[in-house]
C-alpha cells in the first residue's frame, strides 16, 4: 500500500514546512476552502473513517453533531495525549510529520466552523510539544493559521497544550477539563461534548491519527479511502508493534491486516525462533489478549470484537511462551490502579483490591478464593464508571483467568508447574 500517514517519514527535514510544501502539503486545505463546510463533514462521513484514538466512532457523523448556528464560539481540540502503553503512532506523527496534523485541523475546523483549536499532549513528550509549536508558527507565517486564511476569510488560531502526565488525560472529558485548569476527570454525560464541551462550548475532540487522516480524503476524495481495507473499517492504519518480534515499530498497513501478516510478514516473525507466540494484545494493554489460535484474525474494529477484543489503538504487543500470564496481568492492572482518577468508587478501589489480590498470588500466599475474586471483583467495575478506565484495567485480568487460567493454579497450587518449552 502506498503510504499515507507514514509518507514523508525519513525524508531530510520532513518536520519542516519547505519540505511538506514540496511533498504537496496543504493543498487539501485549499481545496477545502474551497467548498461547503456541510459537504466537508458528508464527504469524511462517506469515507467511512473510523476514530483511530480507541472508541471506533464514525468522525464525521461526530463532526455532524456540532450546531450549525455561526453565532456560537466553537472549538476543536486533538487528544494527542497517548498515554496507552503500547502505543507510539501519533508520537511519530507529531515527531516526523507535524504538518500533516496541522493541515487536518485547519481543515476539520473549517468543516464545523471552530475559530480556535488546541492540541493536548502529553507532558512528558517535550520534543513533540516543540516540533508542533514550530510548525504552527512556520502555517502562521504562510498564512495557514491566523486571519483569512488563504483569502477563504475563515480565522483560525491554534495552541498547543502540554498535559500533566496522567493516563486519565486522554478520555476525552478529562482532558477538556485539564485544559480548562481543573483537576482531570471524566465529566458526566450527557450533556456530550458537542454541545457543551470545552468551556461549555461546542467542541469536537479528535485523535492525532484521525486528524491525519482528512487531507487524504479531501485531496483523494471518500470512494478511494473506502477501497483501502474492509467495508467497515476502510482506510489506511498504523500499527505499533513491541514485545517479542525480530522488527518492532511502526507499521502503515491496510486496516484489516491480519495479526500472522503483521507479526510473521511486516515485524520478521518472533523475536527468538525457539520461542513461539503465547498471546498478543491488539490494542494496546487495555484490550483483551488473544492466543495463537486467534493469529488469522484481521486488525480491525469488527472482527477484533467479534473476537471478545478491541483494536483500540492499534498498539500490538507480542509476547512469547517465556512470559508469564499472571505477573503481567498483575503489571497492566497495577498500572491502571496508579492511573484511576479516584472519582468512581468501583474503579478507584476495585482496582485496588485487584492489585492487593495479585501481590497475594504471586508472592505463593493465594488460594483458590482469590481465584474467584478475580472474576468477580470485575463485576462490580465494568460499567458502572464514568469513563473506560474502569473496563480496561478489568480486560487482561478476565481475559488471562480464562485464557490461562492452569498458570494462575500453578501459583496458588491446584496444578503442577509446567516447564517453559525449550
Amino acid at each position: 500500500m502506498e503510504k499515507v500517514l507514514l509518507k514523508n517519514h525519513g525524508k531530510p527535514d520532513a518536520h519542516r514546512i519547505s519540505s511538506y510544501l514540496a511533498s504537496g502539503g496543504y493543498k487539501a486545505l485549499a481545496a477545502a476552502l474551497s467548498m461547503r463546510p456541510d459537504n466537508i463533514i458528508q464527504m469524511v462521513k462517506d469515507s467511512g473513517l473510523r476514530g483511530r484514538g480507541g472508541a471506533g466512532f464514525s468522525t464525521g457523523l461526530k463532526w455532524s453533531f456540532i450546531p450549525k448556528d455561526p453565532t456560537l464560539q466553537k472549538y476543536l481540540c486533538c487528544n494527542a495525549d497517548e498515554g496507552e502503553p503500547g502505543t507510539f503512532k501519533d508520537r511519530g506523527i507529531i515527531d516526523h510529520d507535524p504538518h500533516l496534523l496541522l493541515e487536518g485541523m485547519i481543515i476539520t475546523s473549517y468543516a464545523i466552523g471552530a475559530t480556535r483549536s488546541y492540541i493536548y499532549i502529553r507532558g512528558e513528550f517535550d520534543f513533540g510539544a516543540k516540533r508542533l509549536e514550530e510548525a504552527i508558527k512556520e502555517a502562521h507565517a504562510k498564512g495557514y493559521l491566523g486571519k483569512n486564511i488563504m483569502g477563504s476569510g475563515f480565522d483560525h488560531e491554534m495552541y498547543v497544550h502540554r498535559g500533566y502526565g496522567a493516563y486519565i488525560c486522554g478520555e476525552e472529558t478529562a482532558l477538556l477539563e485539564s485544559i480548562e485548569g481543573f483537576r482531570a476527570q471524566p465529566r458526566k454525560k450527557p450533556p456530550f461534548p458537542a454541545l457543551a464541551g470545552l468551556y461549555g462550548k461546542p467542541t469536537v475532540i479528535n485523535n492525532v491519527e484521525t486528524l491525519s487522516c482528512i487531507p487524504g480524503i479531501i485531496e483523494n476524495g471518500s470512494e478511494w479511502f473506502k477501497k483501502i481495507g474492509p467495508e467497515k473499517s476502510p482506510g489506511p492504519k498504523i500499527y505499533c508493534v513491541s514485545g517479542h518480534v525480530k522488527k518492532p515499530g511502526l507499521y502503515e498497513l491496510p486496516m484489516g491486516t491480519t495479526a500472522r501478516e503483521l507479526i510473521y510478514g511486516h515485524c520478521g516473525g518472533m523475536l527468538h525462533e525457539n520461542k513461539p507466540l503465547k498471546a498478543f494484545i491488539p490494542g494496546g494493554v487495555s484490550a483483551p489478549m488473544l492466543a495463537p489460535q486467534d493469529i488469522d484474525t484481521p486488525l480491525d474494529f469488527d472482527s477484533l470484537a467479534a473476537k471478545g477484543s478491541m483494536l483500540g489503538s492499534g498498539a500490538v504487543i507480542v509476547m512469547d511462551n517465556s512470559t508469564c500470564m499472571v505477573r503481567t496481568a498483575y503489571i497492566i492492572n497495577r498500572f491502571f490502579s496508579h492511573e484511576s482518577c479516584g472519582k468512581c468508587t468501583p474503579c478507584r478501589e476495585g482496582t485496588y483490591w485487584l492489585d492487593r489480590i495479585y501481590e497475594r498470588i504471586l508472592r505463593g500466599e493465594g488460594t483458590a478464593h482469590d481465584l474467584e475474586l478475580l472474576e468477580k471483583v470485575p463485576q462490580q467495575i465494568m460499567g458502572l464508571v464514568l469513563c473506560a478506565l474502569g473496563d480496561f484495567a478489568c480486560n487482561p485480568v478476565l481475559s488471562t483467568v480464562r485464557q490461562f487460567r492452569e498458570e494462575y493454579e500453578q501459583y496458588i497450587g491446584l496444578a503442577e508447574p509446567v516447564a517453559a518449552e525449550a
